[in-house]
């Protein structure tokens, strides 16, 4: 409820944070979308913008749709599926799943990739979070 909202979107963007840092330093990783991190083109502006950076991180990976699945497949702690916004982090493979039945030109128009993953994080420890996905890498 709206009791618990700031505590709940402190806490989603905090983990959110950390986990973008974490992706962003690893070697399967390709690239990092998340406005709290500097390497972003538009930190500058949402840093402006907002007191945070919220909790939606997504990033592409090496070896396309097989090392986007192997991840999701393998990471065993976070909820698969497409919702935003839960206590329970979630994770996603956007080509799909939300963006499944665009065509090939208009995934590729909006920046959907066979790489791309998108994960809501939740409210977990942040280091069962990335174990998970440190997991799903391996």
């Amino acid at each position: 409820g709206l009791e618990t909202l700031q505590l709940r979107m402190h806490a989603h963007c905090a983990n959110a944070i950390v986990l973008a840092q974490w992706l962003e330093q690893h070697a399967a990783v390709e690239r990092v979308y998340y406005p709290g991190l500097e390497s972003h083109p538009q930190h500058r502006l949402a840093k402006q913008q907002q007191t945070g950076f919220g909790g939606i991180v997504s990033f592409e990976l090496k070896g396309g749709k097989e090392a986007a699945w192997n991840l999701i497949d393998r990471q065993g702690l976070m909820s698969i599926t497409a919702n935003l916004g839960d206590t329970k982090t979630t994770i996603t493979h956007p080509a799909t799943t939300t963006h499944g039945r665009l065509s090939e030109e208009e995934k590729a128009r909006s920046g959907i990739t066979p790489g791309l993953v998108r994960i809501s994080a939740g409210l977990e420890n942040v280091e069962d979070l990335i174990a998970a996905l440190d997991r799903g890498l391996g």
